[in-house]
């Protein structure tokens, strides 16, 4: 049996036999264990030193992040750069798991692309808990029954969750980091064909994003909307006829038929998601900050803000008005800015941006390559 720490290299694929190079992955398989143990050793010893400090969190965004840019950056291939982080984000939640196994809140059930999107960015490895609504993520977060949540924020083709934005107005949480998720859309029926289909499910966003596909080729069939993509399936799985717009990995664990894959109307569909928790993103890392604020009801008052961001060379990514909670026409302005607010190039700013604000609150200062 070959030692984990042997250098066993195959002949040239051209000249070796299967055989040989099986024994060739099977000796680098045995280093690769080794050195994940090694790595896991680390990870324990990272945990004891984190338990010993007060206020200590096991979730580090930005080191986190930090790693996996630097894996893309030392990565020569052929292994994919997704493929790379994909399996070291199944490494980054075993570490995780061995020193604190963390509870995260998201839209359930399960099977929803809030799901799949919590279950890509932080691991297969993580305690998941599916909610009913997204302010009961939002709960759950806050008042410490989760230690993290994880929200759509905003998608590519229709804009901002509303919801979500509201919510970040009533709950004391913080963004710790963010990531878009590919948003792939598939008709799943136990029907056999299309000719079939009597009625589809789904959430409204997928069924609006999925408009011109179904009118055009089940322009006989009503869309029904319901509270998840995953309800939508549940629901195409018990009623013939019945088919629902949602991710095709529903089709295996139900049992249905994939009638049509990336059936949405516009390429580049893409959702970005964030990972909530009740303390700011660690630094280093952030390159982007959300905030919230409001500006008396006047001319020029916004535009005083804006300037003051401006003037310091910060690029606003995004800005949004949203209906202030119980007060008539007065408006909070969500606002995303390309640069860790807290870094020392950027000393002052919030404050000389608070003089022209009636209020302001930083959601956080985050890595967005998550």
């Amino acid at each position: 049996m070959t030692r984990p720490n042997a250098k066993t290299t195959p002949p040239p694929s051209g000249t070796a036999t299967l055989e040989e190079l099986r024994l060739g992955i099977n000796a680098v398989d045995a280093r690769l264990v080794a050195l994940l143990n090694e790595r896991a050793t680390l990870s324990k010893a990272v945990g004891e030193v984190k338990r010993a400090s007060p206020g200590s969190e096991v979730f580090h965004p930005g080191r986190e992040a930090q790693v996996l840019l630097g894996l893309a950056a030392a990565n020569p291939g052929p292994l994919p750069e997704e493929d790379l982080k994909a399996i070291y984000r199944q490494i980054l939640s075993s570490s995780r798991k061995m020193q604190h196994a963390l509870d995260v809140a998201y839209l359930g059930p399960e099977g929803t692309f809030s799901h799949l999107a919590a279950r890509s960015l932080l691991g297969e490895l993580t305690t998941f808990h599916p909610k009913a609504d997204l302010s009961l993520v939002f709960s759950a977060v806050e008042n410490n029954e989760c230690d993290l949540g994880v929200v759509p924020l905003e998608n590519s083709l229709q804009g901002s969750v509303a919801q979500t934005l509201d919510l970040f107005m009533r709950h004391k949480v913080f963004i710790k980091a963010e990531s878009s998720f590919p948003i792939r859309h598939c008709l799943l029926s136990r029907a056999s064909s299309l000719s079939d289909v009597r009625k589809v499910y789904s959430h409204p966003q997928p069924l609006a994003q999925c408009g011109i596909w179904l009118k055009g080729h089940l322009p006989q069939a009503p869309v029904v909307p319901l509270e998840s993509t995953a309800a939508a399936a549940g629901r195409a799985f018990e009623e013939e006829g019945a088919a629902a717009v949602a991710h095709c990995d529903l089709a295996d664990s139900l049992g249905l038929h994939t009638l049509a894959k990336n059936i949405e109307d516009l390429p580049g569909n893409r959702t970005r998601f964030v990972i909530i928790g009740r303390t700011p993103a660690d630094r280093p890392g952030p390159d982007r900050t959300s905030l919230l604020f409001t500006v008396a009801d006047k001319p020029g008052s916004l535009l005083a803000v804006l300037r003051c961001f401006a003037g310091r060379g910060i690029n606003m990514r995004k800005l949004e008005s949203r209906p202030m909670p119980g007060e008539s026409w007065k408006y909070v302005f969500f606002a995303d800015l390309e640069c860790d607010i807290y870094d020392d190039a950027h000393a002052g700013v919030l404050d000389e941006a608070a003089v022209h604000c009636l209020g302001m609150r930083v959601l956080g200062s985050y890595p967005s390559a998550f």
